[in-house]
């Protein structure tokens, strides 16, 4: 079976704007993850970033990746990138209530798959409430994230919403390479564990 091109449909889309810039909504998982994100996709849209990760613990550590992607977003405005920042605030107990049952899950495995869908319901719903044009995550710039399966999880909140989801695996076209070389350039934290609870005693990478 041949595996989706995500790049090739999101080079579909954006060449049907035009000189338009149309309004998106992306979920970005930290700063690191976001940077190079930001940067393609302001190429082509108004972006704005939703801060919104009950996943991450303990609270310190979502407030210090909120810093983070604050930091982030100013650096890149002083280089000519312009994001905007919608922030929802440390609520665990979004993450902590849809994941029972699923505590002795491996890394990787359906806890984080729940994980991935809470945050981009979450996305849709917010994309939809106040109508932007698209929304998407930064997840899939990670190498160890499965991009068919954000894909996936991203079409039926696109669905459950009606707005639409832009299909990506931004860790193509070295856009994982550039996260590090942006967050090497900007001095941005980056975080030696996931973010739940669980890959914090494991010990999981991002």
């Amino acid at each position: 079976m041949n595996r989706e091109n995500f790049f090739r449909k999101y080079d579909k889309i954006v060449a049907d704007f035009g000189e338009t810039k149309p309004r998106i909504l992306l979920h970005s998982c930290c700063g690191p993850c976001s940077s190079s994100v930001i940067e393609l996709l302001s190429q082509h849209f108004e972006v704005t970033v939703l801060w919104y990760n009950p996943n991450l613990w303990p609270e310190s550590e979502y407030e210090k990746r909120l810093e983070t992607q604050k930091q982030l977003i100013a650096c890149l405005a002083q280089d000519g990138v312009t994001a905007s920042l919608l922030v929802e605030p440390w609520r665990s107990e979004d993450y902590l209530s849809r994941i029972k049952g699923l505590e002795h899950e491996p890394e990787e495995g359906k806890r984080c798959l729940e994980c991935f869908r809470i945050r981009l319901d979450e996305t849709a719903r917010i994309a939809k409430e106040r109508d932007f044009d698209w929304f998407c995550t930064t997840l899939t710039v990670s190498s160890r994230k499965d991009a068919v399966a954000i894909n996936a999880i991203g079409r039926e909140a696109a669905q459950k919403y009606d707005v639409s989801w832009l299909p990506s695996e931004f860790k193509k076209r070295e856009g994982n390479h550039r996260s590090i070389i942006l967050s090497e350039k900007y001095g941005l934290y980056r975080q030696e564990y996931c973010g739940c609870i669980f890959s914090l005693n494991g010990g999981s990478n991002e």
